[in-house]
Parts: structure tokens; C-alpha cells; sequence
């Protein structure tokens, strides 16, 4: 009987790469519709000229997750005129470690036998089972892959160790469900930095915010521009140049963070954001302390802020918060304007 985890996959396809140079969409089960075939065949290393080879990617497209992995094909196996292959798989959760070792059994398979048939059979083994076991290409079990595993995957402290007390702008844009644009010319970097973001909400537990690998075409950014906040990476660096996309724009290369004008007022800062960024660098600095510590010492102070907030709204009309209600406490203006802002973000202002 198919697990809850196993209702989370969607589907399989192949693309190759043949000796002509030629790429194409040659496999599919059970169906994947035309959108999101075009941005699978776009993000597959195969048909981007120039571009490095990536062994595995993901992102998202339309509420779908995707993960590919690419491998290149040595002599001597039955896939005499293909030089490459592509396995894409399309899930309903962000869980990358479980399809990249999915993916990577899939992939043996294919290079054993030259067929997409005992592919299929393995995919719907894990479909029905959640579970795929071979001698000779791994075995892979669905419930070894926690999803609060991929949500701890990224390292917080790498983010800290690179923007210091800057983080705080990260955790006010991701508190205040703003867009944020990462740029890195390396996909790589892109997908390890962006995946961490949304831990800084820890207790939203939301990835769904999380679109690390968009390229500047109509299709993914119209996508995109239907999410009220966003994290999106680009390895483009002409997105700068789209003001309209992003309230925080992150250059990784560079380690600058720059927010833009029509979020300067939200994003202002004062003395409660300082002490949340001192505790976020305090916390990251001590060696004692694991990347889930220290997300766990942040979600604390988080709660402390949102059980004050609730109490806000508990003595306001319909238990929503007015700025008029903000206003009786006087509280230091950049705390107000957070706190007002942070009660629209989590549906406790009156509108």
C-alpha cells in the first residue's frame, strides 16, 4: 500500500544527449505537461551550450519540485549513440537528498540495461512499496529521508560566517514574506545558499517560498510574480536590472545585500532587530553549537517575539492588530513599524 511519502511523487522522465549533439525528451511516466517539460529540458545541463556540467539540480515551477541528475555515459554499455543522459524526476515536496539517491539508482539502471523498462519497474516499486532494492544498484528506502532532515540540510552557520549582523536582513525580509533575489554565477552555490532561507521562519516550516534556480525568461518569471514572497536564485546577473522582482537583492559573490526602496520602510531596523541579530551571530560563533542549535536558539526568540504579537492582538477587536492598537504601547518606531508589518505577514492585522 502506498505511504503519505510515496503520494509525493509525481513522475520520471529521460532526456538524452546522442552523439550528434542532439538533445530530447525521449521517456516519460506516467506524464509531465508541456510548461514544465520545456523548463525541465531548459534546466537539464545538456541543452545549455557552454554552460558547466551539473551532476544534480532542482527547484520548483508551478507548486512542482523538480530534481535532475545527469550523467555522462563511459564506453562499453548498451547505450551505444547516447553521450549523456538526464533523469528528471517531479515531486510534491522539497526533499533533495531523496531524490538525488532515487535518481542516482535510476541512473544505473539505465546504463545497465539501455532501457527505460526496468527504470519504470524500479519507479514503481518505490511508488507502491517505498522501498527499491537491488545488489548491483543500491537500494533506496523512502522512509530513511525525513523531510525535517532536507529542511536542516543547509548550513546557517555558512550564511552567518558570510554576512555577520547582515543576516538580520535576511530574517526581517524571510519574517516579513518579502521577495528576495540570491544571484551566484554558480548554480552550485545558488542551490546550497538559498535552501537554508526559509529555516530563518523555522516555524512556518515552508519551502514552499523557496524557488532556487529561476532563469529570466517570460514563463518562470510570470510563475514567479504569483507568489506574494519569494526566495529565488539566479545565475544571471542581469537580474539586478529587474527592480520589479525582488525587495532584498543578495550578490553571493560579492557578500553585498542590498535593500531596495519600496521595502526600506518595512524592512527598518531598531533595537529589537539588533538584539535577534546579535543572538543569531552569538549562536552561529560557538563551535559547541550545530547548524539545527542554532536555528533552534533563533525559532526560541522568534516565538518569544510572536507569542508577544498574539498577546497584541488578543487585547484588539477580533483579536486583530490595529496600527491605532500598536500606536497605545509606544513602542520604539522601528519596533512598530516590525511588529506591524510581522502581524500582516502571519494574519493578525485588521485590514
Amino acid at each position: 500500500m502506498a505511504t503519505i511519502e510515496t503520494q509525493l511523487m509525481l513522475s520520471v522522465g529521460l532526456i538524452e544527449k546522442d552523439a550528434n549533439g542532439d538533445t530530447l525528451w525521449v521517456w516519460c511516466y506516467p506524464s509531465v505537461d508541456s510548461n514544465l517539460r520545456q523548463v525541465l529540458l531548459s534546466k537539464c545541463c545538456l541543452t545549455q551550450q557552454g554552460r558547466d556540467f551539473h551532476t544534480f539540480v532542482f527547484g520548483q515551477f508551478c507548486g512542482t519540485w523538480y530534481y535532475i541528475t545527469t550523467v555522462e555515459v563511459q564506453e562499453s554499455t548498451p547505450l551505444k549513440k547516447v553521450t549523456h543522459f538526464s533523469i528528471a524526476l517531479t515531486a510534491k515536496d522539497f526533499n533533495p537528498e531523496k531524490y538525488a539517491a532515487l535518481s542516482r539508482i535510476l541512473c544505473r539502471m539505465y546504463i545497465k540495461h539501455g532501457s527505460p523498462v526496468k527504470m519504470m519497474e524500479a519507479y514503481l516499486t518505490v511508488l507502491i512499496k517505498g522501498i527499491c532494492q537491488s545488489d548491483e544498484n543500491g537500494s533506496f528506502l523512502i522512509k530513511d529521508y525525513d523531510v525535517r532532515k532536507a529542511y536542516l540540510a543547509g548550513s546557517i552557520k555558512d550564511v552567518v560566517s558570510q554576512f555577520g549582523m547582515e543576516t538580520i536582513i535576511l530574517y526581517t525580509a524571510v519574517m516579513l514574506k518579502k521577495r528576495i533575489v540570491v544571484h551566484h554565477p554558480r548554480i552550485e552555490a545558488l542551490l546550497e545558499f538559498t535552501r537554508v532561507l526559509p529555516a530563518l521562519s523555522w516555524h512556518r516550516k515552508d519551502w514552499s517560498i523557496l524557488h532556487p534556480y529561476v532563469d529570466l525568461n517570460d514563463t518562470e518569471v510570470e510563475d514567479l510574480q504569483k507568489c506574494p514572497g519569494y526566495i529565488a536564485g539566479f545565475v544571471e546577473p542581469e537580474v539586478v536590472n529587474r527592480p520589479e522582482l525582488f525587495d532584498v537583492y543578495v550578490n553571493l559573490p560579492d557578500s553585498v545585500i542590498k535593500v531596495s526602496q519600496n521595502a526600506k520602510e518595512a524592512m527598518s531596523m531598531g533595537k529589537l532587530h539588533k538584539e535577534v541579530g546579535h543572538l543569531i551571530v552569538q549562536s552561529s560563533e560557538d563551535p559547541e553549537k550545530s547548524d539545527s542549535q542554532v536555528i533552534k536558539d533563533l525559532s526560541l526568540k522568534t516565538k518569544d517575539i510572536l507569542a508577544n504579537l498574539v498577546a497584541l492582538a488578543e487585547t484588539c477587536e477580533d483579536s486583530k492588530i490595529t496600527l491605532e492598537g500598536l500606536k497605545k504601547h509606544h513602542f520604539p518606531a522601528a519596533t512598530e513599524n516590525f511588529l506591524f508589518h510581522l502581524a500582516a505577514a502571519e494574519q493578525l492585522l485588521r485590514i
